[in-house]
């Protein structure tokens, strides 16, 4: 395997959102992103990319050594790179289970993936009026891209697992992930998962709207157990 990756960061610990919260895993997290969302919590992958480029032959060697049986490959948007198909390939043939960690706007044909975790972008992570954009350049880029239906039914289509994580700011999200949810096709409502925006543990009181909207619709709440247990730390 002679390809190589960008990588901002890799590290051992416990997955911390959707279907495998609480899994052990090893994370490869590919610096780099087609999108700029406002409340993004890893702006080192994105707003301000850090990188040290990687072999794929050392990142399977390190994802085997790790001991544990799960990868997440993360970013950034880690499907902005075609060597990521390399590397998955060398997790599967090392018998780890692969989850992608993706906004569901690209597509990389012949990838190996065992989970798909679609976080498709409401209109809350557009980032208007961010001083991180003065031009207003990333905010007019960021909106014409953050949903790719003909993208995100792709990757449903495919033969894995699936998983549709909302980022979810106020009640007013919620009409708008109905109308995104009517667009694509083959899911189940118990693949649709809400995640309240922050990188603090949220009061109880303020995601009761969240609790609600999960029991009436048969979706999942979906918490940040990483933050809750490590806080908004690196590697964790």
């Amino acid at each position: 395997m002679n390809g190589s990756l960008p990588i901002s960061e890799t590290f051992v610990s416990i997955q911390g959102e959707g279907k495998l919260t609480g899994v052990p895993s090893w994370f490869c997290r590919v610096s780099g992103c087609n999108l700029r969302c406002s409340w993004c919590d890893t702006p080192y992958a994105s707003w301000d990319p850090e990188k040290t480029t990687r072999t794929i032959d050392e990142l399977v060697i390190e994802a085997k050594s790790s001991g544990v049986a799960h990868a997440v490959l993360t970013g950034g948007e880690p499907m902005m790179f075609t060597e990521l198909v390399e590397l998955s390939r060398g997790l599967s043939k090392a018998g780890m289970h692969i989850t992608v960690e993706t906004a569901g706007t690209l597509v990389l044909p012949e990838l190996v993936c065992d989970l798909m975790s679609l976080s498709p972008k409401l209109a809350n992570s557009t980032p208007i009026d961010d001083p991180r954009d003065p031009s207003g350049a990333w905010a007019k880029r960021h909106e014409e891209r953050r949903l790719s239906f003909d993208s995100i039914n792709e990757l449903i289509a495919s033969t894995y697992d699936q998983q549709l994580k909302f980022v979810v700011s106020t009640p007013g999200d919620l009409p708008e992930i109905e109308s995104v949810l009517a667009k694509i096709r083959g899911y189940q409502p118990s693949d649709v998962m809400l995640m309240p925006e922050g990188v603090t543990v949220p009061d109880p009181e303020s995601i009761r709207w969240v609790v609600d909207a999960c029991v009436e619709r048969g979706w999942s709440y979906c918490p940040r157990v990483h933050v809750q247990l490590f806080g908004d730390t690196r590697g964790t």
